[in-house]
């Protein structure tokens, strides 16, 4: 067998006397989609910043194509191939949406790679947020992201992760705060990238949507991963049941 991805051996970190994250491990294999779920302050985030190096993990490492990356500043694990969206999207509010591409379009992991794309960067900026839901003849790429609502804020964040063309993409509840609607038009967008061969971490808790998409589900609290394996054997799992619904003890 291949080694996998991306591996994390007993990731913890403590806040203080608070320990946030306690001797997680897990291995992702290429092309897998792994969701990530349990109840609020269950170390979700966490995990995603330990990954991405956003904090210093106290104690275990994390492993990307078999080199530690643990170490390494946040933009260095960008430029090896590894991308992430954020709960609260911050894009510069000023700028027309399809500005906002600059960055990762002009980033140092782009000039690395053989097959990025170049020529007019406008043109392949909006060609990407066409790619997520922006209609390209109603020119809202061309308004200031400051007068956007909160679903095409979400494509936008998700279209400057994929313009790195990543080769792991973790997804921070993506979902949160987007209607029904809004939700059934990105699902989709997820599948596409998925049957592509991107390898994804998506953080949910719209859990039907996610299920939908998902190969193989991790599921945390207090910290702690609790269970792993396929959402419906995971989701009969009792200490799930308890994180979720509560002992009857």
């Amino acid at each position: 067998m291949s080694p996998p991805l991306l591996r994390v051996e007993n990731l913890s970190k403590s806040f203080g006397g608070v320990r946030a994250l306690q001797g997680v491990s897990f291995d992702l294999a290429a092309g897998e989609l792994l969701g990530v779920i349990g109840p609020n302050g269950s170390g979700k985030t966490t995990l995603v910043n330990l990954i991405t190096r956003f904090i210093r993990p106290s104690s275990g490492k994390v492993l990307f194509k078999g080199r530690r990356i643990s170490h390494l500043p946040p933009y260095r694990i960008v430029r090896l191939g590894i991308a992430r969206t954020f709960q609260m999207v911050k894009p510069f509010y000023q700028l027309p949406a399809y500005k906002n591409m600059i960055i990762p379009l002009y980033s140092p992991r782009m000039k690395q790679l053989p097959g990025a794309r170049y020529g007019d960067r406008d043109a392949v900026a909006l060609d990407l947020l066409e790619e997520v839901g922006f209609e390209r003849d109603a020119h809202v790429a061309y308004k200031p992201a400051g007068a956007l609502p909160q679903g095409y804020l979400k494509r936008l964040e998700l279209a400057k992760a994929i313009a790195l063309q990543p080769e792991l993409l973790i997804l921070d509840e993506l979902f949160s705060g987007l209607s029904l609607a809004e939700v059934a038009g990105i699902v989709p967008i997820i599948e596409k990238l998925r049957l592509s061969g991107m390898t994804i971490i998506m953080i949910e808790h719209r859990l039907k949507e996610l299920f939908r998409v998902a190969d193989r589900v991790l599921v945390m609290n207090f910290g702690r991963k609790i269970a792993e394996g396929p959402a419906a054997a995971v989701m009969e799992d009792e200490a799930v049941k308890n994180a979720y619904l509560g002992s009857e003890e």
